[in-house]
């Protein structure tokens, strides 16, 4: 199970630190640096938050990315897979927010962002959304972490910190750090 917050959530939760909020912000920028580095530059690129955990995480990478090529924005969108989850019969859909594209993905380079990598199956249903909000020329996967346990053929392009974890560890990414419970 993945569980994410959103920057300046009071209560922390319980469990030990495994990266401070230093950390990152550090991996984030780390992230931004790679993503410009491939894409030979930020033109053509959308960033896409998957509800709701990569949200926060795509925002703060799109202000890291434009620091880094000089330009003014990075497009960013938000994306709820909910309805293409292929697990709705073990899990209950709760749909996270309005999926918001800033612009057409027709021949864009898209980034998914996210918060966990576990399972891969809801990388597998954001591919299935893409396919209704057009043809991008390459899709690309950033996470801050990436805890094993696939289920799917899928890697990320970008991770922050590989950590492994059991199955019934439970993972919460913040802007304050991320632990382990």
């Amino acid at each position: 199970m993945t569980s994410s917050g959103t920057p300046g959530t009071p209560s922390t939760p319980p469990g030990r630190t495994v990266m401070s909020a230093d950390d990152v912000r550090r991996a984030i920028t780390r992230i931004g640096h790679e993503i410009v580095e491939r894409n030979h530059g930020v033109d053509g690129v959308v960033l896409v938050g998957l509800q709701r955990g990569g949200v926060w995480i795509a925002r703060q990478l799109a202000g890291s990315m434009a620091a880094i090529d000089g330009v003014g924005e990075v497009p960013v969108g938000t994306l709820d897979v909910s309805f293409y989850r292929d697990d709705v019969g073990i899990r209950p859909i709760v749909p996270g927010s309005v999926t918001d594209l800033p612009r057409s993905l027709d021949g864009a380079h898209v980034v998914l962002v996210d918060d966990v990598l576990f399972t891969g199956r809801t990388v597998r249903a954001a591919l299935d959304a893409l396919n209704d909000h057009g043809r991008p020329r390459t899709v690309q996967l950033a996470v801050i972490v990436d805890r094993g346990h696939r289920e799917l053929p899928i890697r990320p392009d970008y991770v922050g910190k590989n950590l492994p974890t059991s199955r019934s560890e439970d993972v919460r990414v913040t802007a304050e750090g991320v632990r382990l419970a």
